[in-house]
């Protein structure tokens, strides 16, 4: 009970490894441990190691859903800037007027089976059912395959372009038991085969982010697209304005890490637990760092998921404590194992075998057209080969832009645009950059749907993007659907604009401590011109008639 306090003579007739040996075991011992087990998890086993899985899987998903019920019913609920229910009935046209395979299978959604008159109410149903089973799963470390499946089903109802969630919460379905949740059940060990989905899933990750920027933008292989990346990327933060400004070889060295982790050391993953310890570490590493240094929603942190699974029980250990109930059940089951005492295999135990080997199957023969797609000159990312989503290719920032434009939306009391005196006033969005004074927000993992596709629409034509008219002309109504998706309305409380214009600007950061910088601008601007012409609702009327849009109405104003 003492193991420190062993006599000299005990150390002079044992062997020091006999000695090290009888020291582990009796700290064991008076931890409450089987004195067989050791006290050290061994290596080998994935017990912990799905735990941490369906945690971090839960919490990408609550963090997804969560977004989805605050901005859904305002982008596509009943009056939002692009109806799913306009998109459901333009899908079922397409697919012959009959809701059946052919419409599932063009959009997986349980939302062809709800009302189509109460969208709003069906959109908030379904996210905030999602919340509650993942903040379930977050919370207790376990589930099985019917909340996986759920939810899985439910974010495929809800976003069915966000394929690298929807391929990880596919997988994370066969990481469990069927009914049980147990957080280590005895009878449901976890699968090989599973944890080698998720392994190769972050394979296919990286290696298509890296070759995508390897056959795109020159200045990757010029090394010199971090000059730019800070400043143009969707959505910066404060510290993006700081390294921004980071020395030239130090840029560098950041594209040449890139590459090094994006192309080589994904390929760790088949060289050995060693190797394949120090890939996951480097992937998780790098992955935060792109983190704290912009808000790219919750894309890394979902990255890091799939790099978990390079990861065995003892190596994540430390992660549940000395003396803790998880811990020491694994330590029981791994001691079992050793002396012979596992359990016989039941009848449910080799169906979920069989299963297993499917999976691995399926996901292998899915594999095929991503594995060309990898070696085609002709890389295309973030497309899929099959309708839900199961296997992917994936990719980003396959060539960066130099200058980062924004379209800054403006709007007039006056009754003439072209007046000179006309008073134009900006609209503020939450995070997308606009006023030069405002700092870079920090919002990751949360995502700004609108800021995020308004820097797409900024380095397009509003013919390419429509729902920018769509945007103007419901300014004009004051409709509070689309005003809760800005920041600021400078007509707050006084008479609706009469005119909203679209100015195109080119910004840039300011460099620290410049004359610009002690005024308090974060940003420079310059403008480049006009993004779309000064448009008022009754011109509006013929083309949101031709779209099927409804007209927004000024109650303020006669028409």
């Amino acid at each position: 009970r003492n193991p420190e306090g062993l006599s000299k003579n005990a150390a002079t007739t044992h062997h020091p490894g006999e000695l090290d040996c009888l020291r582990r075991t009796l700290r064991c011992v008076s931890r409450g441990f089987h004195p067989a087990s050791g006290c050290a998890l061994q290596t080998g086993t994935y017990w912990l190691t799905r735990i941490v899985l369906l945690r971090a899987t839960a919490f990408i998903y609550f963090v997804a859903f969560a977004v989805a019920y605050q901005q859904n019913s305002q982008l596509i609920g009943e009056r939002g800037l692009m109806p799913c229910q306009a998109y459901l009935q333009s899908v079922k046209t397409y697919v012959g007027g009959k809701i059946g395979p052919a419409a599932l299978a063009y959009t997986p959604s349980i939302l062809w089976f709800t009302d189509w008159t109460a969208m709003d109410s069906n959109l908030a149903a379904i996210a905030l059912l999602g919340m509650l089973l993942s903040g379930l799963v977050l919370l207790s470390g376990t589930a099985n395959m019917l909340i996986m499946g759920t939810l899985w089903v439910l974010y495929h109802s809800l976003v069915s372009w966000e394929s690298q969630l929807l391929e990880t919460g596919f997988l994370a379905i066969f990481l469990v038991p069927v009914w049980s949740l147990s957080r280590v059940p005895r009878r449901c060990p976890p699968s090989l085969i599973s944890i080698w989905t998720f392994r190769w899933l972050i394979v296919r990750i990286m290696l298509g982010a890296g070759l995508i920027k390897i056959r795109g933008d020159q200045c990757w292989r010029d090394l010199t697209c971090m000059d730019y990346h800070y400043e143009t990327q969707p959505v910066p933060n404060p510290l993006s304005y700081y390294l921004h400004r980071s020395p030239w070889w130090f840029h560098r060295f950041e594209v040449v890490s890139n590459h090094v982790v994006e192309l080589l050391l994904p390929l760790c993953t088949f060289l050995g637990r060693r190797l394949r310890l120090l890939n996951g570490g480097a992937q998780i590493l790098f992955q935060v760092m792109l983190i704290i240094s912009g808000n790219l929603s919750f894309l890394n942190w979902l990255t890091i998921v799939p790099s978990l699974a390079c990861f065995d029980d003892a190596s994540l250990g430390f992660l549940f404590g000395s003396k803790g109930g998880v811990r020491k059940a694994v330590l029981e089951i791994q001691a079992e194992g050793r002396e012979g005492r596992t359990p016989k295999p039941t009848r449910g135990m080799l169906v979920r075998r069989v299963v297993n080997v499917s999976l691995g199957v399926l996901i292998g023969y899915l594999s095929v057209p991503v594995v060309m797609n990898l070696l085609s000159s002709k890389q295309v990312m973030n497309t899929s080969f099959d309708p839900l989503r199961i296997v992917n290719t994936y990719g980003a920032f396959g060539s960066i832009t130099k200058e980062r434009t924004e379209v800054i939306f403006q709007g007039t009391l006056g009754p003439d645009p072209k007046d000179p005196a006309a008073v134009w006033e900006e609209y503020q969005f939450v995070c997308k950059p606009g006023d030069v004074r405002r700092r870079p927000c920090l919002v990751s993992p949360y995502h700004y749907r609108l800021d995020w596709l308004m820097w797409f629409a900024a380095f397009q034509t509003y013919e390419q993007s429509e729902w920018v008219i769509h945007i103007a002309g419901r300014l004009m109504a004051n409709d509070t659907t689309v005003l809760s998706l800005l920041d600021h309305n400078p007509f707050q409380g006084r008479e609706n604009p009469r005119w909203v214009r679209g100015e195109h600007f080119r910004y840039k950061f300011t460099a620290p401590g410049s004359a610009s910088a002690v005024q308090g601008k974060w940003w420079l601007r310059k403008r480049i011109g006009a993004y779309f012409p000064a448009v008022n609702l009754e011109g509006l009327r013929g083309y949101f008639q031709s779209r099927k849009w409804p007209h927004p109405h000024d109650p303020t104003r006669r028409e």
